[in-house]
């Protein structure tokens, strides 16, 4: 089935599904009122009648009453995914028809020091990362920004993470279930510090030297005078003495108890949202080594992450018995409840606590999988690309930028085929160097990210991506354009004297000097960039660049992009040609727009 048909009908199922639910929630609610009023009237109108009376009256009315309260409950959570559901897959469409402004942008992650993220738009509006982000956790959405940020360089974690992706992208009711859950159960950026805080906390029971000793005394002394009161040795007086005693002794730690009890019920409820969405993985067989080696990072002593995490549920479930007067007496009296309950909460957190960040950690692997599975599903026509073992090969066939729209969207070939080896793009303004230099980053970003990549084919090595595309002046550290581009320069440099396998994108060198100095200086690096044994592109409007191929026939190669000029009007077509550019448009452009009347 097509796509978008798919998303449509998920929509089409969905819609229907939900007015099901809100006619029930309705009729639901109006029962509800009825048994109420009739629970009501009922137990005015027999209260004369004797006691089997008005407990049948209550039986009939308030037992089903509550039932339905617990029905209700469960038809709106289901309203409230159903509604999930047709959100998640509108966003889609509207992915589909190229609008990412439902997903986050990741703007928070842009960094303009980054060697390469800022140059090829990676974070913010309109964005790689908003085209793939689909993340549902705080986990997640970090764990996607870092691996653009600092993409695989080893072939086989390459081949391993694209094979993840592979299978997720084929588990499509899986990446929605996990998704739709996620944003229900929306977690909070800081719960990574929240439950680190928690977990790293000090006990506040367990270290002190009476807790346990009175854990065993209280039900001891208990239970020795009940035996002998019960023998007639003693007056049972002295086993209600003794209880009346320990219930007014654990006044004491109503106060402590209640503060640390406010403390782990959030933390619960932190915990419960992240529960819901290990239990889908948990639950969900996978094949590819990636996701068989993270699903088994869950979980510890032959127990589930999800069983481990319902025994801290129960625990706190026991805890708040003490909140019930009666049973508080009983349970105090009887064993000092609360302090037990928050003694085992301790070991559970002493046990667990360490392994809870790592499973959290873990959960934002494969929410960060489910986006490039999403982004794979998506785009069927994309292909992953082909990792090589040796340096240095980058051969694209038919490349485009994945943001760019299809009917838009010129393609390209790009061959870099050995090292050390350079492509010199010249061109006119506006012809589409620079575009072409972010469709290469982009392409290589995603295909050693382990996505598809926009090209029919395409083969690579997994060098170090370094760019230098939009460099800026500084106000704030006095820098000048020039030098904040001298500094990028001198840091590819530093890189390859230290060893770094390194694929070097530029876009017109030295932009803040004269031409002279601007042709010396850029023959020197070129020459200096050649005797370090790299790769890389380099787009410039100085032509005279593209007479390096004199001096490196092997190892440079020429291409270009025309601006061409018919009957007074520039058009451009955006494919590469080899060679050096031949025509060039600022006078043209400007004797246009009137700003000079002869050349």
């Amino acid at each position: 089935m097509e796509l978008k048909a798919k998303y449509e009908q998920r929509i089409e199922q969905a819609e229907a599904e939900l007015r099901q639910v809100k006619n029930k929630i309705l009729r639901i609610s109006t029962l509800r009122v009825l048994l109420f009023a009739a629970g009501i009237i009922g137990t005015i109108y027999f209260y004369q009648a004797g006691t089997p009376i008005i407990c049948l009256t209550i039986a009939v009315t308030f037992v089903p009453f509550l039932a339905l309260v617990k029905y209700h409950n469960r038809l709106f959570f289901r309203k409230d995914w159903l509604e999930t559901c047709i959100r998640v897959n509108s966003d889609e469409l509207s992915a589909l028809a190229d609008n990412y402004e439902p997903f986050e942008d990741g703007k928070e992650f842009t960094n303009p020091a980054h060697r390469y993220s800022f140059d090829l738009d990676l974070f913010g509006r309109h964005s790689l990362f908003q085209a793939l982000n689909r993340t549902c956790t705080s986990f997640g959405k970090e764990k996607l920004a870092e691996w653009l940020q600092n993409h695989l360089e080893i072939k086989e974690e390459i081949i391993q993470r694209q094979e993840a992706t592979k299978e997720l992208a084929a588990y499509s009711d899986f990446r929605e279930t996990f998704r739709i859950t996620g944003l229900l159960y929306k977690g909070a950026t800081s719960d990574r510090e929240e439950i680190k805080e928690w977990t790293e906390a000090p006990a506040y029971f367990s270290k002190k030297w009476w807790s346990r000793p009175l854990l065993g005394i209280v039900p001891g002394v208990n239970i020795v005078l009940a035996m002998l009161g019960v023998a007639g040795v003693i007056p049972m007086t002295w086993f209600g003495l003794a209880f009346g005693l320990f219930v007014i002794g654990s006044f004491g730690l109503i106060k402590p108890v209640s503060n640390l009890q406010r403390v782990y019920d959030k933390k619960l409820r932190i915990l419960s949202i992240y529960a819901e969405l290990i239990s889908l993985i948990e639950n969900r067989e996978m094949n590819a080594p990636l996701l068989r080696h993270l699903k088994a990072e869950f979980g510890m002593d032959g127990k589930s992450t999800t069983h481990i995490l319902k025994e801290l549920s129960r625990e706190l479930d026991k805890l708040d018995l003490r909140n019930n007067q009666l049973l508080y007496v009983l349970l105090e009296g009887s064993m000092f409840w609360q302090l037990r309950q928050v003694m085992r909460i301790e070991q559970w957190r002493h046990k667990y606590g360490k392994y809870l960040l790592h499973w959290l950690d873990v959960l934002g692997d494969i929410d960060a999988l489910c986006s490039l599975a999403t982004f794979a599903g998506n785009h069927p026509a994309y292909t992953y690309p082909t990792i090589a073992g040796k340096p240095f090969v980058f051969l694209a066939k038919d490349m485009g930028h994945p943001l760019m729209p299809a009917r838009q969207c010129v393609t390209n070939d790009a061959d870099i085929p050995s090292r050390p080896f350079f492509v010199i793009i010249t061109g006119a303004n506006m012809a589409g160097k620079s575009t072409y230099l972010r469709t290469i980053g982009v392409n290589y970003v995603l295909a050693c990210t382990g996505c598809p990549v926009c090209c029919s084919s395409l083969e690579i090595y997994p060098a170090k991506l370094v760019t230098s595309l939009r460099t800026s002046d500084s106000l704030t550290d006095n820098e000048s354009y020039f030098f904040a581009e001298l500094k990028r320069l001198k840091q590819i440099i530093d890189r390859l004297n230290k060893g770094e396998e390194l694929f070097i994108i530029l876009d017109e060198i030295l932009k803040g000097t004269n031409s002279m100095d601007k042709q010396k200086g850029s023959f020197a690096l070129v020459r200096q960039l050649m005797e370090l044994k790299t790769n890389g592109i380099i787009a410039t409007h100085d032509l005279l660049l593209g007479k390096l191929i004199e001096y490196f026939p092997k190892e440079i190669r020429n291409y270009c992009f025309e601006a061409d000029i018919t009957n007074d009007e520039l058009t451009f077509s955006y494919k590469l040609r080899e060679g050096i550019a031949q025509n060039m448009n600022a006078c043209f452009l400007m004797k246009k727009m009137g700003l000079i009347i002869n050349d």
